[in-house]
């Protein structure tokens, strides 16, 4: 009787070792990547959030949950640069991306520091430089389409808010991220 008695309670050991363990390799599992958002079929991925704050391509709004910021900027980021594709603003010139590609690189102490950066967040040079030629385009698109005839600036930007906001509205975008 005792030796049942023992083996149930090697048995229960072992049970509660294996439970133990597993509940151990779940507590310290680590999120490598995330959907946040999709917009217009375009993936906005943890990674990409994380990688343009810290390369300083957006920067979160002061004392705002920092990922939730930046998610909203590429959310609107995506819905205007669909419209864009739809006009096709004339390319920017090699030398303005290089420029551009050069103040990215500029906020960074070294090339060692940089390429951190890139290694961190998945990212490649070539990656940078398609996001800064993207954004040299969106800039042409609403200098083109967006002027205040008196150069108000408040003006111009209350017009580019007006027009994001009808694109959210007509535009798939979901938002999948949850503030913990």
């Amino acid at each position: 009787m005792r030796e049942v008695g023992g083996r149930r309670s090697e048995v229960g050991m072992a049970v509660a070792l294996v439970l133990a363990l597993a509940l151990g390799v779940t507590t310290a599992a680590e999120t490598i990547d995330r959907v946040l958002a999709v917009v217009a079929g375009q993936l906005i991925m943890l990674s990409d959030v994380n990688a343009v704050r810290d390369l300083g391509i957006v920067t979160p709004a002061p004392g705002a949950d920092a990922v939730a910021s930046v998610l909203s900027q590429l959310i609107d980021r995506e819905l205007m640069l669909a419209e864009v594709d739809r006009y096709a603003p004339p390319e920017p010139e090699t030398a303005e991306i290089d420029k551009a590609f050069a103040a990215v690189r500029a906020r960074f102490p070294s090339d060692e520091a940089f390429n951190d950066v890139l290694a961190r967040s998945g990212f490649a040079a070539a990656h940078v430089r398609e996001i800064v030629r993207q954004n040299l385009r969106l800039r042409a698109y609403l200098d083109q389409r967006f002027t205040a005839p008196d150069g108000n600036q408040q003006r111009r930007q209350m017009l580019i808010d007006d027009w994001v906001a009808s694109l959210r509205r007509r535009t798939p975008a979901i938002n999948l991220y949850q503030p913990s």
